[in-house]
């Protein structure tokens, strides 16, 4: 794929430009939107990842075409459940429901730089060393293996408990108030940190997890480092608003870390056939590639769409059968943005 060096300055200078612009409405005015403007901006943001991936298909080729759609769709879904973890911070560490919008936003802008030094690393490794591959596959059908054990377990989440956010309370002295995204003010006489420098190292740490599923997924989608950029940016812009919008609604998608599982599964699975179809070890097949079934991009499509809409009907269905208790179980006992107590309330 053929990507002229004026195409990535417009793609990089305007995800900056909009990200710039969602930082200076969120500064300007902290609140929690309405369903108005979170639908609005959700239906934009939607709206232009779809006309992308026309302009890529008609400009580029519908196999490449084909590929961002796979691509947007499994990182989109790998960022909702990135969401279900930003709600479990966003009550245990109690921030106010007129901050969460910035909380969130730098949340939003720390994935997509680990993401996007992932991407790079991640396709430096994969152009030197095909065997890379393999070790790609096998994180990413481990990663399925774990999410399916979590969902059987029922294991409530705690990435609040981390050992970095530990270790930050321990050591710093944090204040009781927020005061959006002011990280240290003078309380009682004294130079104390916000507890939103907590909430952010939180928020960082679980992105730099998320970003060793997500960049290994897509990179079972497509090596080309330009889809693999764009739909990891149109995947983390409007979760925001996603998160607002869709609310409790998210609490009862209880199936969707098994849906995740198949597509990180079979994503995996994909990715240890391409290593073994470009096979340079000398301990497999004397160091020669292995005649095995190539996946194409259309079918990696096709599984994905399916998997995630017979997913997310499952769930709905189920979740209108279960106690609100069942699904808290379910989804780490995680509450809806509307649920969330102010620091400091019981």
């Amino acid at each position: 794929m053929e990507i002229s060096t004026l195409e990535w300055a417009i793609t990089v200078a305007v995800t900056v430009a909009v990200l710039a612009f969602d930082v200076v409405v969120i500064a300007r005015d902290p609140h929690e939107p309405t369903m108005r403007e979170c639908a609005i901006a959700l239906a934009v943001y939607v709206g232009a990842a779809v006309a992308f991936g026309a302009w890529i298909w008609a400009g580029h080729g519908h196999e490449l075409g084909v590929q961002f759609y796979a691509g947007w769709l499994t990182e989109y879904s790998l960022s909702i459940d990135n969401l279900f973890v930003f709600i479990i911070l966003m009550a245990a560490l109690r921030v106010p429901r007129e901050y969460q919008q910035e909380a969130l936003m730098v949340g939003i802008v720390l994935a997509l730089v680990f993401r996007g030094l992932f991407i790079a690393l991640g396709y430096q490794l994969i152009s030197s060393f095909s065997f890379v591959f393999y070790l790609f596959g096998a994180f990413l059908v481990w990663t399925a293996v774990q999410l399916v054990r979590s969902h059987r377990s029922h294991e409530e989440e705690h990435p609040e408990r981390n050992r970095v956010v530990r270790l930050a309370e321990r050591h710093l002295n944090v204040g009781d108030e927020f005061r959006g995204l002011r990280l240290w003010y003078r309380e009682h006489g004294a130079r104390v940190v916000s507890p939103m420098l907590i909430v952010i190292v939180a928020l960082g740490t679980t992105d730099l997890l998320f970003a060793l599923d997500s960049i290994p997924a897509i990179f079972g989608i497509t090596q080309e480092p330009y889809l693999v950029f764009t739909a990891n940016v149109f995947a983390l812009m409007g979760l925001r608003q996603l998160y607002f919008l869709l609310g409790g609604l998210l609490q009862r998608l209880v199936y969707l870390s098994l849906g995740l599982a198949v597509v990180l599964a079979f994503i995996g699975v994909k990715l240890v056939l391409h290593a073994l179809h470009e096979n340079e070890l000398p301990f497999i097949h004397g160091g020669e590639g292995v005649p095995v079934p190539d996946i194409s991009s259309l079918v990696s499509l096709a599984v994905i769409i399916v998997t995630l809409g017979v997913t997310t009907v499952a769930s709905l269905v189920a979740s209108r059968r279960m106690s609100q208790q069942e699904i808290e179980a379910r989804t780490g006992s995680l509450r809806a943005p509307d649920q969330q107590p102010a620091r400091g309330a019981e």
